[in-house]
């Protein structure tokens, strides 16, 4: 009698470490499907709203300052609740900021809201992250380049079912409704499957910037998301305004540039282990350099879309190792590298903009691959990544 009730025992343990090892994976699959679906359909909302070009960028403006402001809450959610509840609470509020994005009826509301998204999702994305450096430190596993691989699955197939939503003429209030339900379900699924983890000691202090050597894993962060944020917002308008390509070409950029990253990501973590981070890293950022002067010096838009594709291969892994390294030095370090990334996908694109306006297309994507040029002289000075 008691081998059986030993034995029950046992498999319940085994079917519950199981669970967990799929809850991670779940949840960054569910933030790219949430990120990507709000991207997919930002051309609706700014028709909806009836917003101009110039309106649209202050709006995207506001989700990357909520991003940045959100330290000071991530910080306290983490000291208070830890990274599981965290998780939980910031990843409702972020699907209920998703409909709330939708229903805006005016371009203030609607500013609000982005506002809101930028911080709820920087603080679920603290969180998570958080979650995945203890896992991969109590492991001694690399796994975060594939999880950041899902992510990315999640925000192509997003953006994906955007644009089948917008095929279909279903209004975005609609659709995010229909996501909102399924997608609170998962989540609830993915943090009841998650082990409890005990609350971070967070030292109580205002916000900050890394400082020492996590100050370069910081600049690393801001000039990553810099450099993935302008691909992400320019690479179509250069394909068009360059190459004169059409409305169903131009947005190839920047899916050739986010499937090589998905690759890329998928392999990463096995790569860690052979290479090394900095290595990876530096190498890594000099092969997207090459990738984006090659779309730049390209003769046709097929071939620049080539040069995009190799730019997203060398991109791919430095978010992961930044953030794992970052991590590895506890959830206050990690909350503010990933501020200060964030506050590079803020500036990115409107210095992208303006350079495009003086200097011209072909010089904004150059520039574009100076930064990755600059990445990777920092990349192998940065002790932390090794």
């Amino acid at each position: 009698m008691h081998s059986t009730v030993t034995a029950v025992s046992a498999a319940r343990t085994s079917s519950l470490a199981q669970a967990q090892q799929y809850a991670l994976p779940v949840l960054f699959t569910l933030f790219g499907l949430i990120m990507g679906s709000w991207a997919g359909r930002i051309p609706a909302l700014a028709e909806r709203v009836q917003v101009s070009h110039s309106a649209l960028s202050m709006v995207l403006l506001c989700g990357g300052l909520g991003a940045v402001v959100s330290y000071p809450i991530s910080a306290f959610l983490m000291g208070r609740f830890g990274a599981r509840k965290t998780m939980l609470i910031s990843g409702m509020a972020l699907l209920a900021v998703l409909v709330a994005i939708g229903m805006a009826p005016t371009v203030p509301r609607l500013m609000l809201a982005v506002l809101g998204l930028g911080i709820t999702a920087s603080t679920f994305d603290v969180a998570i992250n958080s979650s995945a450096t203890r896992r991969e430190k109590e492991s001694g596993k690399s796994e975060l380049s594939t999880l950041h691989g899902l992510s990315c699955a999640g925000g192509l197939a997003g953006a994906t079912l955007g644009s089948l939503m917008a095929s279909l003429k279903i209004a975005p209030a609609t659709h995010f409704v229909m996501l909102a339900g399924p997608l609170a379900l998962v989540l609830w699924a993915a943090y009841s499957m998650m082990a409890e983890d005990g609350v971070e000691q967070v030292e109580k202090k205002p916000f900050s910037l890394p400082r020492g050597p996590l100050a370069l894993l910081g600049l690393l962060g801001f000039l990553g998301s810099m450099s993935e944020g302008s691909i992400a917002d320019w690479s179509g308008v250069f394909l068009k305004e360059h190459f004169g390509a059409s409305d169903g070409l131009a947005p190839l950029a920047l899916s050739s540039f986010s499937v090589m990253m998905l690759l890329s990501r998928l392999v990463g973590d096995k790569l860690k282990v052979r290479f090394g981070a900095q290595r990876l890293v530096t190498l890594g950022s000099l092969v997207s350099a090459s990738g984006l002067f090659f779309a730049v010096l390209a003769p046709n838009a097929y071939v620049a879309l080539g040069g995009f594709a190799i730019a997203g291969l060398g991109l791919a892994l430095l978010f992961p190792f930044v953030f794992s390294a970052a991590g590895a030095q506890g959830p206050i370090a990690l909350a503010g590298v990933a501020s200060m990334a964030y506050s590079g996908s803020l500036m990115g694109p409107p210095v992208i903009g303006a350079v495009a306006h003086y200097v011209g297309m072909q010089a904004a994507i150059a520039y574009v691959g100076g930064l990755s040029i600059l990445i990777a002289l920092v990349a192998s000075r940065t002790r932390l990544l090794k």
